[in-house]
């Protein structure tokens, strides 16, 4: 009997001890911040609730661009010292923000490759863009040109449309789209044509993606992850961008368009 009371015990104990843990465990689950630029949006949310389900952890969701002046830009949320563990951007913009003293130094990991396309509205003709010089003569003769106010459009409006030696011809009529998916003024009918990167146009409804633009205009942006200086709970959020750049979010990366960036 007295065996027998001892064993009972040490189970009941064990028991106990492990009840403790996880109320303590649950009682340590930590609430992250994240700000994410529309490149990775799409992929980012097929993984949230793996992630939670995984860590017990909580990710608190905010979108903004990478770049630009609007009130939910990542560079704007830091200027005025918003308290993010996390943020998701385009890798040059997150570079800056590293010189600023923004984001914490070596703290930077690439997530993906984005690549940029163009869309028409749903059911409309798709001009020719295999090509350099097709994409230049589907430019000019579109009636109307939308790009985003981030790094695709950045790049086409300050470098592309330039090397082309069209950059006149476009400015009446193109617009930068700020804050908004570019598919979604492409889907009313708007504007003709819009571009922005592939994993953003995919998720509007309303519209045909053409493709991807040819090589020779191409510009492939890396989407990096990093931990802001106001970050609360960095630890957390180290883990977290270590799961978003390892083999456990590859399939709902590609799904969403972009390429792993440190797949082989």
């Amino acid at each position: 009997m007295k065996t027998n009371f001892k064993g009972k015990f040490a189970v009941v104990a064990a028991f106990s001890l492990i009840c403790a843990l996880l109320h303590v465990g649950a009682a340590r689950a930590d609430e992250i911040k994240v700000v994410t630029s529309g490149g990775f949006t799409a992929a980012y949310l097929e993984l949230v609730p793996e992630y939670e389900g995984a860590t017990h952890n909580k990710l608190v969701t905010e979108f903004g661009p990478s770049m630009g002046t609007t009130h939910n830009a990542i560079p704007i949320r830091l200027e005025r010292d918003e308290s993010i563990d996390v943020v998701i951007m385009a890798a040059p913009a997150l570079d800056e923000l590293i010189k600023q003293g923004k984001v914490r130094p070596g703290s930077r990991v690439d997530l993906v490759k984005s690549y940029i396309g163009m869309a028409v509205k749903a059911g409309a003709p798709k001009p020719d863009i295999s090509t350099v010089d097709a994409l230049k003569r589907t430019l000019l003769a579109a009636k109307s040109v939308a790009y985003s106010d981030s790094a695709s459009g950045v790049y086409l409006s300050t470098e592309l449309f330039p090397k082309l030696g069209i950059a006149d011809q476009i400015k009446p009529k193109s617009k930068k789209i700020e804050a908004d998916p570019v598919g979604g003024v492409v889907a009313t009918g708007e504007f003709e044509i819009g571009f922005q990167q592939i994993s953003e146009l995919r998720p509007v409804k309303g519209i045909d993606i053409v493709g991807p633009l040819p090589p020779g205009a191409q510009r492939v942006t890396v989407f990096a992850a990093g931990i802001p200086t106001t970050a609360t709970h960095p630890k957390a959020a180290r883990a977290l961008i270590e799961w978003l750049a390892s083999p456990a979010a590859y399939a709902a990366i590609k799904k969403s368009g972009l390429e792993p960036a440190n797949s082989k």
